[in-house]
This record gives C-alpha cells, structure tokens and sequence, in this order.
C-alpha cells in the first residue's frame, strides 16, 4: 500500500503522443498523475476537460499532469482530439502500473477494474498527496489548491 511520503513507483508507458514515458521525466516538478476508467465516458469526460480548462496555471505551479487508463493508444488519441486535451494521456494495457498505484478495485456496480485516483507526486519523485475517492466534477481545483499548500509548506 503506498503512503505520502513513499518513492513512486517506476513506470513506462505508451503516451497518447506514440512515445514511451517513464516516471523519471518528470523529476524536477510536481507530477500530477491521476487513474480514470475509460476515455470519452462521463465521469472520465468531465475530469479531463477539468483539468485540461487548469493546464496554464498548473503549469505555473511547475505541475505537470498525466492521465493513465487501461484505453489503448488510439482511443487515447480520439479522447484527445475530441476535447483538445493539453496534456499526456498514458497506456497501461496490462495494468501493471495502475495496480502499483493501488487503483484496482471494486468499481461497486461496476465490478473490477481501474479506480478513479490522483496522486501528487513531488519534484523527488515521493508521493506528496493522495486522492483515493475522486469527484471528478471540480478536482482540478482540489489539486491546485493541495499544490498551492505544498509550495507554502515548503517556504
């Protein structure tokens, strides 16, 4: 089970741009990565294109945001383009990774499958927050507001 404070796990992954990606990129800055689903369902939909509606001024916070589902590379690309998403969509086929993240579970009426998570992973690469039970409706502004508190407490 992962704890803030923990070193993220390693990954790499087919990003929605046709490159593989690894955790490692991204040391230097915060890392938001969050677990959803599928692409182009609702809740999904929604959680995107919020944080999509925040890239500017999570990048202002040195954030960077990364989403990661079980979706193949070309539903990636047509969730994408269909919502002009501004950031980096990763593939994890196998869910290898999304179970490092703890984010496989008991979806209720669902069943079995990827749970909807957010961590924020710091500029070392350690988990600085997470979001076991995402709302999508409004999240971006939740982890704007938890960056904001980690700058401040860092001061």
């Amino acid at each position: 089970m992962l704890s803030e404070g923990s070193i993220a796990p390693s990954f790499s992954l087919e990003g929605s741009d046709g490159k593989p990606h690894s955790i490692s990129e991204f040391k230097g800055r915060y890392l938001v990565l969050y677990f959803y689903p599928k692409d182009d369902t609702p809740g999904c939909t929604i959680e995107a294109k919020g944080f999509n509606s925040k890239t500017k001024e999570l990048a202002s916070l040195g954030a960077s945001v990364v989403g990661v589902s079980k979706d193949g590379y070309e539903s990636h690309c047509k969730f994408v383009q269909k919502y002009g998403l501004k950031f980096l969509l990763l593939s994890d086929a196998s869910g290898e990774t999304i179970k490092k993240y703890d984010a496989y579970g008991n979806r209720g009426v669902f069943g079995p499958g990827t749970l909807r998570k957010t961590y924020i992973i710091d500029e070392k690469g350690r988990i600085a927050k997470i979001f076991p039970k995402v709302t999508p409706l409004g999240h971006e502004k939740e982890i704007i507001k938890s960056i904001k508190d980690l700058e401040a407490q860092e001061d």
